[in-house]
């Protein structure tokens, strides 16, 4: 019978040791587990390591090999939106069940295929069992976990409610992405048809029209002006087409560059706002962003003022942002958070009524949830309505874009026709 020394973690993630004696190693880890642990490493005492059966991940890391070192630098660091819920929602319903969070981190990373995402859960997984405290491990990785993501971890450390919270996220990050989803395949129509009526046109203008313009030089007819200005279009496009992709490339600079500072990026996103038809359906989307994060992180125990502070870098809009600043500082000078929302006349006087309520009966939370599921539904609507108006449009467009094309070109010939026959 061989003696073997083990590694485990008990039932609250403590790290324990110790030796038994049995015949095998599979016999060991059934003894060891029988004490009620987890075995994370068990060697014969003569130093030949027998077995494995839980190694921690922060070890598999180590010896992942030339795989896991390449990465693209610009997506280092990132984990995708659907794979860090999946992770979210087996996290909490793993922990929900008794496990330690080690215990728990340690089986979700050894799911995991080679990757950034494995790669994090290790680090997480050193870091807790060094001393610290789940919120400030995912802390360290900002391009993986969001403000929003570590402040409810660490509400729900602090209430003993982490699994709680896990689940809220997980819930909170499926209902983002099924809005994401529907605004993504509503587009998928008129993007369709704005890159069909792109490739025709541009066929038309750089093929079509070079052709007509040779046999309306070696006529010598005079040209009417549309016929001119189609043609001269088509040089441009044709022989100095590299005038158009700098003049796009232009355009795309001056744009990052008003985006990069506050002043013109202010402007920029109240003009956004003010835009026909499409300005409403960003404030819906604005406006179900702001009240489902800010509802999500008051109910997790978030404080108010922390819960606006990360609500005003999330809601992506400048004009919206500066009003949640000004209910950060109303709250702080002990007033309510309605009467700044109303005087930005950013919000609808739906939401700051809600959210007036809400202050008043000790129920925000639940009316900021009510306000995004409500809005969910309009943006819903709105983008049906929108589509439904964007296809005749576009369709008439393009017809009325091809027809211009058609009479440019038939017009001297017409005129020519006529002079023929007067002739």
């Amino acid at each position: 019978m061989a003696v073997y020394t083990y590694k485990a973690m008990d039932r609250v993630g403590k790290e324990v040791a110790g030796t038994l004696e049995a015949e095998t190693v599979a016999l060991a880890v059934s003894q060891v587990r029988e004490l009620g642990y987890f075995p994370t490493r068990i060697v014969e005492k003569k130093g030949a390591l027998k077995a494995a059966p839980a190694a921690p991940i922060s070890r598999q890391r180590a010896s992942g090999g030339l795989q896991m070192q390449i990465r693209i630098p610009f997506l280092a660091g990132r984990v995708g939106s659907k794979q860090l819920t999946i992770f979210t929602r087996q996290l909490a319903t793993l922990i929900d069940a008794g496990l330690p969070l080690v215990r728990s981190l340690t089986v979700l990373g050894n799911q995991q295929k080679p990757g950034t995402l494995k790669d994090i859960i290790a680090t997480l997984c050193e870091d807790v069992e060094s001393g610290s405290s789940f919120s400030e491990a995912l802390a360290k990785h900002t391009r993986a976990f969001s403000k929003l993501y570590v402040s409810m971890v660490k509400a729900g450390e602090a209430g003993g409610v982490l699994e709680t919270v896990l689940t809220r996220l997980a819930e909170f990050a499926e209902k983002q992405q099924t809005l994401q989803r529907k605004i993504k395949s509503a587009m998928i129509y008129p993007i369709f048809v704005v890159v069909a009526a792109t490739t025709i046109i541009t066929f038309l203008v750089t093929f079509i029209i070079p052709t007509f313009a040779e046999m309306f030089a070696d006529l010598g007819a005079n040209l009417p002006k549309l016929t001119l200005m189609l043609i001269a279009i088509s040089d441009l496009l044709k022989h100095r087409y590299y005038v158009v992709i700098g003049g796009i490339i232009f355009l795309i600079i001056i744009l990052k560059l008003l985006n990069k500072y506050p002043k013109t990026k202010f402007i920029v996103d109240k003009i956004k706002l003010r835009i026909p038809i499409f300005g409403s359906l960003i404030l819906k989307i604005i406006t179900a962003r702001f009240s489902r994060t800010l509802g999500t992180l008051i109910t997790s125990g978030v404080p108010i003022l922390q819960a606006l502070n990360i609500t005003r870098d999330t809601v992506g809009n400048d004009v919206v942002a500066a009003a949640v600043g000004r209910a950060h500082d109303n709250i702080r000078e002990g007033e309510n958070i309605a009467p700044a929302l109303e005087m930005s006349h950013v919000f609808p006087a739906m939401v700051t009524s809600m959210i007036d309520v809400g202050e008043e009966t000790g129920s925000l939370d639940t009316m900021l949830n009510k306000v995004a599921d409500s809005y969910d539904e309009e943006v819903d609507v709105a983008v049906a309505g929108m589509m439904s108006v964007m296809e005749p449009i576009l369709i008439i467009f393009m017809g009325g874009a091809v027809g211009v094309i058609v009479i440019a070109l038939f017009l001297p010939l017409i005129q020519l026709g006529m002079l023929i026959g007067g002739g």
